[in-house]
């Protein structure tokens, strides 16, 4: 049996991207009817982690009027399962490490672009810390519970600063 290593999860960012009220934003996948996700990306070869959230956040979601409050400790994996994996990243990778990221959006609704870049995405809303692990789809809810866990707290510190 082949020994999992870090070089089978694909490097990525994922954005814990919140409002000031605490909302978090979501956005419904375009090629997954009923999928909602925050938005995550690849990081580049050379490409260091924070660079690619700022980078990511403004493709996926055309915002630029934000900052980085806070950073997921470990980088958190979460393996796809054997019928994407196939397909996806044409079966280079069993799933993707990523470092999670915090940030306060400092604009308005308006700012929100989904067609900023190549379009991931079809719909968007605000939705609260405690819904996000519902709306996901299951082989990512792990993951979502860890990144609440440790993100949420300081998302309702920033909020309440």
């Amino acid at each position: 049996m082949k020994t999992v290593t870090l070089e089978d999860y694909r490097p990525g960012v994922g954005l814990m991207l919140f409002d000031r009220k605490g909302r978090v934003f979501v956005a419904r996948r375009n090629d997954t009817p009923d999928a909602w996700q925050m938005p995550q990306g690849g990081i580049d070869e050379g490409e260091d982690p924070r660079v690619a959230a700022l980078r990511e956040l403004a493709e996926e979601t055309g915002v630029t009027n934000a900052e980085i409050v806070g950073e997921s400790e470990d980088w958190i994996a979460y393996d796809l399962p054997d019928d994407l994996r196939k397909k996806v990243w044409k079966g280079r990778y069993r799933g993707q490490r990523q470092k999670w990221y915090a940030l306060r959006h400092l604009g308005q609704d308006s700012d929100i672009d989904l067609d900023a870049h190549e379009a991931e995405f079809d719909a968007w809303r605000w939705a609260e810390l405690d819904e996000l692990e519902s709306l996901i789809v299951p082989f990512k809810r792990e993951l979502y519970r860890r990144v609440v866990a440790e993100l949420g707290p300081i998302v309702r510190k920033a909020i309440a600063t």
